[in-house]
Order: structure tokens, then sequence, then C-alpha cells
């Protein structure tokens, strides 16, 4: 073991032993951000960044267990990524496919995807629909794979869905503006029914949600992190816990 290493491992120690784990949210949102720009400086490829992030987030949920996280989601893939080249979305496709197919089969987290499903290929659809059937029953941490997530394309597939709903039920519009409230639309969010996330994480420096659960995250706390996603070590995590306790969270009061 590196002496660099030794010295992290025990400042980690450190700081989990003074984490008031009564203060941990329970809901954790994570923007896995940073893939690329790590394998650029280690001389890599985007795949190789890619598969690297990938099995970071075993580690995460690893950690979030060990402080009583009920809720992760992770941004695996967003409606922009969509639209990169072929020869870099294919294989990150498949990465993710796997990252997923990894989750079921781990026994310990229950997967639920967010995301606009019919923007995927077939295959991965077939793997999302898959991980949450073979995990439905599994009573451990719900882990929301957001894979074609936007936030504003959630917002109007929410919008939609309402709507739709309430045309079967033959409301009218006059009906239904009289009724359409915050409740009302996030009954129709892909995180219905799920606590709003307490804290957002972003990795990368990066300082902004790009699009990140935007109506969930009205009255998050965020914490953005200098290291790209595949280096995220469990220190990390607990500074962003410990920096999340300390706040005084009023909700605008």
């Amino acid at each position: 073991m590196k002496l660099r290493d030794l010295v992290y491992g025990l400042y980690a120690r450190r700081v989990e032993g003074r984490l008031d784990h009564a203060q941990v949210p329970k809901h954790i949102g994570v923007i896995l951000d940073g893939n690329r720009r790590w394998a650029r400086a280690a001389g890599g490829t985007a795949e190789q960044g890619h598969k690297a992030g990938a099995s970071k987030i075993q580690e995460l949920l690893g950690w979030c267990s060990e402080t009583d996280v009920e809720v992760v989601t992770l941004w695996l893939l967003s409606t922009d990524n969509l639209d990169r080249p072929e020869m870099e979305l294919v294989p990150l496709l498949s990465i993710i496919e796997g990252a997923v197919r990894d989750l079921a089969a781990d026994g310990r987290w229950r997967v639920h995807h967010v995301g606009n499903r019919d923007l995927l290929p077939s295959g991965t659809q077939t793997v999302l629909k898959e991980a949450e059937r073979d995990t439905e029953h599994i009573d451990g941490i719900l882990v929301n794979v957001a894979v074609g997530y936007g936030g504003r394309q959630e917002i109007a597939d929410a919008v939609r869905s309402l709507l739709l709903d309430h045309a079967t039920k033959g409301t009218s519009f006059e009906e239904l503006a009289e009724v359409v409230d915050i409740d009302l639309i996030s009954e129709h969010l892909y995180t219905r029914g799920q606590p709003d996330p307490d804290l957002v994480i972003r990795t990368s420096g990066e300082q902004r949600l790009s699009g990140f659960m935007l109506w969930q995250s009205a009255h998050s706390e965020y914490y953005f992190c200098e290291v790209f996603w595949p280096a995220f070590r469990k220190v990390d995590f607990l500074r962003a816990l410990r920096d999340y306790a300390a706040r005084h969270r009023r909700y605008g009061n």
C-alpha cells in the first residue's frame, strides 16, 4: 500500500467517525461526470474512461449502504448524449447495459429506470426492463438508473402522461385546469412515489445541473467535487455527506 493511500484511509475513517448518521441524506442524486477527461489525462480512450466510471458505481453504492442512504439516482446517459457519434455511443450503451446487469445481479439493490425508454435502442430497453423485473422484490437501496434522461424531457413526459390519463377519464380541459397542481404533476414523474433528492453530487468540477432532476431538486443541496468520476474516493463521498450535514436546510424560510 502506498503512503498516500494509507493517509487517505486514515483520513476517511476520521471523517466517517465524526459523521452524524441522523443527518445523512436519504436520497442522493449523482451526476457521474468526467469519464472522458479522466481517460484523456491518463492517455486512454473514452471507452476506457466509461468502463472505469462504470466500475466505480458498485463502490459508491457500498459506501451508501454503510451510511443509511435509501435512494440513489445515477445519471448514466442524458438525452443530449444520444446525439454523440455512433462510434462512441454504441460502446457507451454497451457499458451502461453491463453496469445495469451488474447492479441487478448483485442482489442488494432494487433497480428502477428513470428516463424516456422510447428514445433508447431496443436492446438497452430490454436490459432496463429485465433489471427492474429481477430486482423488484429486493428490500435494499433503490437505485434509479437515469438512462436517456433529461429534466425538461421528464417534465414534458409528465405533462403528456397527465393529459392522456385525464383524457381517458373524459375530463374536460376546464375541469383539468381546476385540479392541476404540484402534487398532480409529481404523480406522473419518472420518480413518482419517491422522496426528492436531499443531496445532489456532481463530479469533475463542473458547477451546473445540466438538466438533472429539475423538478425534484427544488430544495436539494448541491455538492460539486473537483475530481473526475472514475477517481472519486470514499473520502470524497464522506466529505459531501459532512458538508450536507453542516448546512442549515431552511427550504426558503
